[in-house]
């Protein structure tokens, strides 16, 4: 025997473990009872209706993990706790994490089955509204960060429309068109999730300015009239193929010097790096059948759909943006 030791298998493997005690702990709103004050076991127990036993496994897990602290016989929040999960800050991850726990989750319990069969464990199976709900307020507050750097690295200046295609509840439009007030906004989403855009974008003052636009990418015809278009995390739905053909039809509804914005999780050219967008490969294939990319994927994509490549923008973690002009 050798020195090396199992701690990577150990830790990996235990991964689960902590997901979905997080998610436990999320769903509980145990970072929501903590976020004015410490509690006692017994206080906190109370506070959520669950058995001083149960609250002890969660508090301690939580402990454990970094997300609470313990001192004496109280609990509190730990910094990262009350920045993004008590409910008090405007940089709100409770609905990412409900996201990840009523709807990835499910789907990561069919990856082997994916890997073998190269198909999408929920297919072409609808999300009913609750879900749909729960997928889009998730989606929406993990891209919150890069979202907000769109408009401070990228310079919309230039252009007079912005088209977001598959743009979610507005997300990424809201901040552009906030910081931009010359521009109008145009969302173009499937009609489910149209409904719950309409109330996202109510609550915003930008909100008047963007038009709502039902339809699907590959079935109805494209809006003209834009000269940027955005693609947030839209290509990893789908293969090397399908984005050629969405790179054309985009191409055939514009004037030539137009921009194209794919915002994703673009990799190195092995797939391996960043860690997050390797990972989140097999998030896509379980759920839609998609994958991630690297830069020299989308430069090549470009070559071959009538887009000249133009710069990549590091917006925040491992999101980037791949900017590309019609020629």
């Amino acid at each position: 025997m050798n020195d090396t030791s199992p701690d990577l298998i150990l830790q990996t493997a235990a991964g689960f473990m902590m997901s979905k005690h997080l998610f436990a702990a999320n769903e509980l709103g145990l970072f929501e009872k903590l976020a004015d004050q410490p509690l006692t076991l017994d206080e906190l127990a109370k506070d959520l209706s669950i058995p001083s036993r149960t609250a002890r496994i969660t508090a301690d897990a939580m402990v454990a993990l970094g997300f609470l602290e313990k001192q004496d016989d109280r609990y509190r929040n730990s910094s990262v706790s009350q920045t993004f999960l008590s409910g008090k800050t405007p940089a709100d991850l409770r609905p990412f994490l409900r996201f990840w726990n009523h709807i990835s989750y499910p789907q990561w319990l069919h990856l082997e089955e994916a890997l073998r069969t190269n198909r999408a464990v929920r297919g072409d199976v609808d999300l009913d509204p609750d879900q749909q709900r729960i997928f889009s307020e998730g989606v929406a507050a993990i891209q919150a960060g890069p979202a907000h750097a769109l408009p401070e690295k990228y310079d919309f200046s230039r252009h007079r429309k912005v088209l977001d295609l598959g743009g979610g509840v507005g997300e990424y439009l809201m901040p552009i068109l906030d910081r931009y007030p010359q521009l109008e906004g145009t969302l173009f989403e499937l009609p489910s999730v149209t409904e719950v855009a309409k109330d996202a974008l109510a609550a915003n003052p930008v909100g008047s300015r963007i038009n709502i636009v039902a339809g699907d990418l590959f079935e109805d015809a494209i809006p003209e009239d834009h000269d940027a278009l955005i693609l947030a995390n839209v290509v990893h739905y789908f293969d090397y193929a399908r984005n050629l053909e969405l790179l054309r039809r985009i191409r055939e509804r514009v004037l030539a010097g137009a921009r194209v914005l794919l915002v994703d999780f673009w990799t190195n050219p092995q797939h391996t790096e960043p860690l997050f967008a390797a990972l989140m490969a097999g998030e896509f294939l379980t759920s839609v059948g998609g994958d991630v990319f690297s830069e020299e994927e989308a430069k090549g994509w470009f070559r071959e759909t009538g887009w000249e490549y133009v710069q990549t923008i590091p917006l925040e973690g491992p999101i980037s943006l791949v900017v590309g002009k019609a020629i």
